[in-house]
């Protein structure tokens, strides 16, 4: 998963309390869990309804939290059109792309290709920006990265094979993310609310999918599915999107961004975990090699495994 991240919030790395621990473990759960829910619906319910499903109720609810809370919903022009580029590129497409991945690989896996975002965000923002360019460590870490994804696809039939198909949606999921953290960097002098940012993305992406899945879907004409499948979404959306939300930025807030960017490691831990023990899922040594040189390439981009050995 990601999410823009508002400039104005701390960024300096810190030692984390345990209770800052406690929630960003507890945010992997959430965001690894997504990769589970949508395991168990995608077996009855397609594409475009699930994340049509997904969108829709997480942004009613956030919508609520902004009510209660009493903070306003902007709408000015320049907000809804940024509202509308990040719906596209953070929820929509993403979203979309990982549930039809997940038709033909396995959580797990699916988890582990998230798992580049932050790789395709340095590439990106060295290409598109000024100030963020990419040097030697960092170089080394994006080449770590892509050695772990050259890892997954290895030994891959490259005709006909559902799975690679699965990967790719999985790698191009990772791409839109990406961009989705460098068009967000736009958010930057509009000083929103981090909530309203959450709450503007997904009702965007809801008046981008709720029509995409009737005309496309038409999930009215099929049969309702499994009360698995509902509880899947229901959680989905609730659980693993909008208090997933409120989390995150609760953890961003407190503890800066450069420790809650370390839940892109903790969430394919969670996902594979909770694929094993739900879905009985489980990953060859291939997927366990080519998680390990990816997580490797991020701590490397980090900082933190060159600090780890000058301790």
């Amino acid at each position: 998963m990601s999410s823009s991240q508002n400039p104005a919030m701390p960024t300096a790395s810190r030692v984390m309390t345990r209770a800052e621990w406690g929630m960003l473990i507890l945010l992997s759960l959430l965001w690894g869990g997504s990769f589970m829910f949508v395991g168990v619906a995608i077996k009855e319910v397609p594409v475009f309804t699930i994340v049509a499903f997904r969108v829709l109720l997480a942004s009613v609810v956030l919508h609520l939290v902004l009510r209660i809370s009493g903070i306003a919903f902007p709408v000015r022009r320049e907000v809804l059109l940024a509202f509308l580029g990040m719906g596209i590129l953070n929820s929509a497409l993403p979203f979309s792309l990982i549930s039809f991945g997940q038709a033909r690989i396995d959580s797990g896996l699916a988890s582990i290709l998230n798992a580049t975002t932050p790789i395709f965000t340095m590439i990106f923002a060295h290409l598109m920006t000024k100030d963020e360019k990419i040097g030697p460590l960092k170089a080394l870490g994006v080449a770590l990265g892509f050695a772990g994804v050259v890892v997954l696809f290895s030994g891959r039939d490259l005709v006909a094979n559902a799975a690679l198909v699965g990967q790719i949606a999985g790698i191009l999921a990772a791409v839109s993310y990406g961009l989705s953290n460098i068009f967000g960097r736009r958010f930057a002098g509009l000083k929103l609310n981090p909530i309203a940012m959450a709450t503007g993305q997904l009702s965007a992406s809801a008046c981008i999918m709720v029509p995409l899945s009737l005309i496309v879907d038409h999930p009215f004409s099929r049969p309702l599915p499994g009360m698995p499948s509902i509880l899947a979404l229901t959680a989905l959306a609730l659980v693993s999107t909008a208090y997933a939300y409120i989390l995150f930025f609760r953890i961003l807030t407190r503890a800066g961004a450069t420790n809650v960017s370390l839940v892109t490691l903790l969430v394919p831990c969670s996902a594979i975990a909770l694929g094993s023990l739900v879905l009985g899922e489980s990953l060859g040594l291939r997927e366990i090699l080519g998680f390990a040189t990816i997580a490797l390439g991020l701590l490397v981009i980090d900082g933190r495994l060159l600090r780890l050995l000058r301790t």
